[in-house]
């Protein structure tokens, strides 16, 4: 692990929680203090992860959830807050990769993808925040970190990623939005805009002639490795970053200025 954090007493959801870099988030909060609540679709995957959680000794909660479905979120947020607590850090980090070209995108690919990475993230946050609202009379001062997970596709135009960077685009105003908002609430949103990043679910495509394609136009001409975000993470999780509000931090490798 990184940076010093401690998120002792902190409960944290996680939301595509059961690969990639959602289980990494969720093993870095865990392994700072937190206890973790992991949220997905793919429960059976959670449970894996929550037993290697709790073997290392951490706290860790499994819930269902559609991030698609509004019922969903709201069922699997009061099932989170029941069984771990209010929730004190939440990594918004649902969402589907798509990549087309534009003149192949049908109304049903639109609407699919628009509402998984754009507002499957909305309610998600949205849903977080009221609760929080309707506390701020009893804990003014208690912190809300929303961490909204982004992407550089939502930055700058990636050749065959176009409606993908429209909903992340969306995502990354969403954020400053949020921020600007809630944060008289002592809610603070911030997102987290990868570049190439090689997980358990996309090392297929980093191997593929486009995915070669794509990293070499980077710098060091590799992809990314999961624990780059890392300490990033652990940074707008803190407490003592409470001034970090509608930040919206790349990492990239500088992708996203060329």
């Amino acid at each position: 692990m990184g940076i010093e954090v401690n998120l002792e007493g902190k409960v944290a959801l996680v939301t595509g929680a059961s690969s990639g870099l959602g289980a990494r988030f969720a093993r870095i909060l865990s392994q700072a203090g937190a206890r973790v609540v992991l949220a997905s679709r793919y429960t059976s995957r959670l449970k894996e992860l929550r037993a290697e959680i709790e073997s290392d000794g951490g706290a860790a909660y499994v819930v269902s959830l559609d991030a698609a479905d509004h019922a969903s979120i709201q069922a699997a947020i009061t099932q989170a807050e029941a069984e771990a607590g209010p929730i004190d850090i939440l990594v918004n980090n649902s969402g589907i990769l798509s990549s087309q070209r534009l003149e192949d995108v049908s109304f049903d690919d639109y609407v699919f993808v628009m509402s998984h990475n754009q507002r499957a993230i909305f309610f998600v946050a949205q849903e977080a925040a009221k609760r929080k609202i309707a506390r701020a009379q009893e804990t003014p001062s208690k912190q809300l970190s929303i961490i909204n997970i982004a992407s550089v596709a939502g930055l700058r135009p990636l050749p065959h990623f176009g409606i993908y960077g429209m909903s992340n685009a969306a995502m990354i105003h969403m954020t400053k939005a949020m921020a600007q908002e809630w944060g008289k609430y002592c809610i603070n949103v911030n997102a987290i805009c990868p570049g190439y990043i090689a997980t358990d679910v996309n090392a297929d495509q980093f191997d593929s002639e486009q995915g070669r394609r794509l990293v070499e136009e980077l710098p060091r001409k590799r992809a990314g490795k999961p624990e780059y975000l890392d300490n990033l993470l652990l940074l707008l999780a803190a407490e003592e970053s409470g001034f970090i509000n509608g930040a919206v931090i790349t990492a990239d490798d500088g992708i996203s200025v060329q």
